[in-house]
């Protein structure tokens, strides 16, 4: 009864989840319109597979993110700190045990009998002493247990994390694997709008010899050609820093790996989305799993500092022989012996375990504020990602369809100024809207395909659900 008495402190109790059936203000959309051929449907309540990226259909995409998840130090690192807390807690559980050691001692002493008033002359004798004791700590008011229950916390913190660190790195991936497909992609139709313009400049050029046109035609198309040129760089720049990036992710020194070279092409739009309700959220987002185990860190933790606040039992003994002869010092007359309790009691320390407690419960309130705000964050992702995608969309399909038009509306006007039936403003007019065009159906078409990534790992990321299947198979 005394080794296991009651712990006092307060019990943990899970946070309940948000009263809230719905991400988004006004209607929940059930699907987005068809865009480049293709409609999303949301499928609330439906499972996410854990290695949710494969829904995009992309081996090479799948290739980098198996080699990252082996070979990144963020995650690495993650892991190992893991394991750390694990053996934390094994060490933790010693405390439980009989906590036995053993000395041997062997002195030399000069006794002198003058010091108690004695005559007699000194004596120089040897003194051997071995011995073994025991002591066990009785967890009378649970002081012990509150610890093991905080390191058991921390335990699950850290495993949490690691599962954040290991979404955070596939999202990441994800992303600048399509970020790197776009630019690419702006790059190509860049060269096209530069070298369709360069005919352009030449055509008129021409023109102007022959004196149909002024050469101030010929100045307002080099400088448009120019301008477009301008671009370049920048996209270029911005794909190297892609590469770069997703060479780090996995691991890897930028000057010493060179990720595949993908086109958006080679990324599939995933059609069916599941969409977890925002009741289960709080179970399946490792974030805020992670928070709320730094909660019932900080409820331990409680526990601990008002454990401190009472009296601490420890029963002890010791068992041993002594002798002058260390040939004789097993002998039975050598033996000695020692068995007794210790109660030890703060009485007074000018406050400092009450303010220590107190320290711990407004620990406590922090975490629980700290948890809300996570929960809160992560609604708010959701809901963004959601309507993002839903967004996504209806952009992609209106720049599609200005595509379309601009691209007619180029050809028309360029064989009419090729045949002198346009001045050249019309020309650049519709040279610019297509530039537009083109650039605006590139990124919408990345940034569906990113949006709809980032809503996954706004879900959670399926790490709960390794064994599902992708929603719509």
């Amino acid at each position: 009864m005394l080794a296991y008495g009651c712990a006092v402190g307060p019990d943990f109790v899970r946070p309940k989840p948000p009263a809230v059936s719905r991400y988004t203000q006004g209607k929940q959309p059930t699907e987005t319109v068809s865009a480049d051929g293709q409609a999303q449907v949301f499928e609330y309540g439906a499972n996410i597979t854990e290695d949710y990226w494969r829904m995009f259909k992309s081996p090479p995409l799948n290739a980098m993110i198996r080699e990252a998840i082996e070979e990144n130090p963020g995650l690495q690192s993650a892991q190992a700190r893991l394991r750390q807390s694990q053996e934390n807690l094994r060490a933790g559980y010693g405390v439980f045990f009989p906590q036995i050691g053993g000395s041997f001692d062997a002195t030399r002493q000069k006794f002198s009998p003058q010091k108690f008033g004695s005559s007699s002359p000194s004596n120089i004798f040897n003194l051997f002493t071995a011995s073994a004791t025991i002591s066990y700590v009785l967890d009378v008011f649970g002081g012990q247990r509150r610890t093991i229950e905080s390191l058991s916390a921390q335990v699950d913190q850290q495993n949490y994390t690691t599962q954040a660190a290991y979404l955070t790195l596939t999202g990441n991936i994800v992303n600048a694997a399509i970020a790197q497909a776009a630019y690419r992609a702006e790059i190509e139709a860049s060269e096209q709008i530069i070298s369709f313009e360069k005919e352009l400049v030449e055509l008129t050029e021409t023109q102007a010899q022959a004196g149909t046109v002024p050469y101030v035609n010929v100045l307002s198309l080099k400088s448009q050609l120019l301008a477009t040129e301008a671009t370049l760089p920048t996209l270029k720049k911005n794909l190297d820093q892609s590469l770069h990036l997703l060479a780090a992710l996995l691991g890897r020194a930028s000057g010493e790996w060179l990720p595949p070279p993908l086109t958006l092409e080679d990324f599939a739009l995933p059609a069916n989305l599941p969409i977890t309700l925002p009741s289960e959220l709080v179970r399946r987002r490792p974030d805020i799993l992670a928070s709320e185990a730094q909660v019932h860190t900080a409820s331990a933790n409680v526990g601990v500092a008002t454990a401190a606040m009472f009296p601490s039992f420890t029963l002890s003994g010791e068992l041993g022989q002594n002798s002058s002869d260390i040939t004789r010092l097993f002998d039975s007359a050598g033996t000695i012996w020692t068995v007794g309790t210790n109660m030890a009691s703060p009485l007074f320390q000018g406050g400092t375990l009450w303010f220590q407690r107190r320290a711990a419960i407004e620990a406590y309130q922090a975490s629980l504020s700290d948890y809300r705000q996570v929960v809160i964050n992560a609604l708010q992702q959701v809901a963004d990602t959601l309507r993002g995608v839903e967004h996504d969309a209806e952009t992609l399909r209106a720049q599609s369809e200005a595509l379309v038009i601009a691209e007619e509306n180029l050809n028309l006007v360029k064989a009419n100024y090729e045949a002198g039936l346009v001045n050249y403003l019309q020309m650049l007019t519709a040279d610019n809207q297509y530039q537009q065009a083109k650039l605006g159906y590139i990124q919408a078409k990345a940034l569906r395909l990113q949006d709809t990534a980032a809503l996954f790992v706004a879900l959670g990321g399926g790490w709960w659900n390794a064994e599902a299947k992708p929603a719509g198979e």
